[in-house]
């Protein structure tokens, strides 16, 4: 589906997977699996919930789960997954930053000498493995190890984890709790959900039972079991801190958010609620030192079950497409479009020919609901529709140009064309619009492939404070089209505080907001 939530500018967060720096090679040989409980589950088993004005000891005492028991009966069917791959098929971003560092640095240099990565960065000319005016010569495959996680869901071998875990791994070992390993198979991965599903050649296995996270709250505890920094079957736990959240580049997944601590090699372990049930797979967290800062993602059970159903029946993964880029819908946008709410999600563009030009969707439609699922912020749109199967029909619930229209829509397939990313702009001032515009030429118009338009020649006041700079293309203000200067003109009479003007720029169609006071 052509549909994804593009991140503010000012976010200076990485998202970072939570196993793609995971602890490798011989760092992780003969670790002893850690168990270790949350502190915070000590001091809220002690404590007592009173509401304001009763007298202690009316209510009853509210202890936290008993994690150790969740753990005895759950850590077993928990497994250490450890992959073998090269530089080539892995990528270094797939491998442990040791690795990574040994394949770029001077040859013979130990990696912990204080001028590895100064000779790593910067080059010596001609050495080999450096970027300096010697010219890079081409580096030979490198063996790349990491590490993951994952669970047994199924007695026979069939085990669950993080597409990003065995993504180019040419050896996939599972090792077992009891220290057996085994020698897995890769059944198929969906790298739109980041969902891989995995065989071993064993039977009679410990398997965890899985939940739903429709009966999950935000602010219930959550436990994660895994194999941070190699360290196998460590447990941690938090709190749900958020449900459904749409991340850059992951629009298929509504994210749960926790505050569980997760780091490199907890990828693909399992999430327990507190009746010891699996409700999601540790996947990413967001990050500005790399590490665990307080915002972990679990991608939830249902995604995964579905992915994992579909990958077992036919080797693959199916999602649907509706065919449209969409932004979200802030209070600038509200405004223009007369919403009484910012919620929904803004159509920019719509592919030609898709799913939803078929059914009838333009540019300026504000989707506020499909198939009766409200659609507060636009991620619940991809995220939606990405669960689906192409073919299926849904009702959308739309606002265009002031009131409301229901319309029909058959999706298609997610596979047949790459979604494309719409990029948010920030506010505008107040002011005039301050564009000075000037009319398409014939063949400019074949270029960039519209019917109208003006070219933005110069942005100034409150257009250029919204993001619009010379060389963008004016397409439509308040859904007007700008086929010409009167068009602009009359458009601009009739707007209020704030419009919501289209443009074209470097192949994409977004809608950007301005502010006129």
């Amino acid at each position: 589906m052509n549909t994804l939530v593009s991140t503010p500018r000012r976010l200076v967060m990485a998202l970072v997977a939570a196993g793609a720096i995971g602890a490798l090679g011989a760092t992780g040989a003969g670790l002893v699996g850690a168990v270790h409980g949350d502190a915070r589950a000590q001091a809220v088993a002690a404590a007592q919930a009173v509401p304001m004005g009763q007298p202690a000891g009316s209510q009853p005492v509210v202890t936290a789960p008993n994690f150790a028991d969740i753990t005895a009966r759950n850590g077993a069917a928990v497994v250490n997954i450890s992959v073998v791959g090269t530089s080539r098929s892995m990528g270094d971003d797939e491998g442990d930053a040791a690795s990574s560092r040994q394949q770029q640095a001077p040859q013979g240099m130990d990696p912990n000498d204080p001028f590895f990565e100064f000779f790593r960065q910067f080059g010596i000319p001609g050495m080999p493995g450096s970027g300096g005016g010697g010219g890079r010569r081409q580096q030979p495959d490198v063996p790349v190890r990491g590490e993951g996680s994952g669970f047994i869901v199924s007695s026979d071998g069939v085990i669950l984890t993080n597409a990003h875990v065995v993504h180019g791994a040419k050896e996939v070992t599972v090792k077992l709790t009891d220290r057996r390993e085994f020698n897995a198979k890769v059944l198929g991965q969906d790298p739109k959900t980041d969902v891989a599903v995995l065989k071993i050649n064993a039977k009679d296995l410990p398997t965890v039972r899985l939940g739903q996270t429709s009966n999950l709250r935000v602010g219930d505890w959550v436990l994660a079991i895994g194999s941070p920094f190699g360290f196998e079957n460590s447990v941690t736990a938090g709190v749900v801190s958020a449900k459904g959240r749409s991340l850059p580049d992951d629009s298929f997944v509504p994210f749960l958010q926790t505050d569980v601590a997760i780091n490199p090699g907890n990828s693909g372990g399992p999430l327990f609620n507190a009746r010891g049930e699996v409700v999601g797979i540790n996947s990413q967290i967001y990050t500005r030192s790399g590490g665990y800062q307080g915002v972990s993602f679990a991608i939830p059970i249902e995604v995964a079950t579905r992915v994992q159903q579909q990958i077992q029946a036919t080797g693959k993964a199916q999602h649907a497409r509706l065919g449209v880029t969409v932004q979200e819908v802030n209070q600038a946008f509200a405004d223009s479009f007369k919403l009484d709410r910012p919620e929904g999600a803004l159509v920019s563009s719509v592919e030609p020919g898709g799913p939803a030009a078929k059914a009838g969707l333009e540019a300026g439609d504000v989707v506020r609901k499909i198939d009766g699922q409200t659609i507060v912020g636009s991620g619940d749109l991809p995220a939606f529709v990405g669960q689906a199967l192409p073919g299926r029909k849904v009702t959308l619930e739309i606002w265009r140009k002031g009131a409301s229209k229901t319309l029909s829509a058959t999706l298609g397939d997610a596979g047949d064309k790459a979604a494309k990313v719409a990029k948010d702009t920030p506010d505008a001032g107040k002011g005039k619009l301050g564009l000075a515009l000037r009319p398409l030429q014939p063949e400019e118009k074949k270029q960039i492939g519209v019917d109208g338009g003006l070219l933005v020649a110069q942005a100034g006041g409150p257009a250029a404070m919204a993001g619009i700079t010379q060389g963008d293309v004016l397409l439509s203000i308040n859904g007007v089209p700008a086929r010409n200067i009167d068009d602009v003109r009359a458009a601009m009479a009739k707007a209020d505080k704030t419009v919501a003007v289209l443009i074209w720029r470097d192949g994409n169609k977004i809608f950007v907001p301005v502010r006129l006071g």
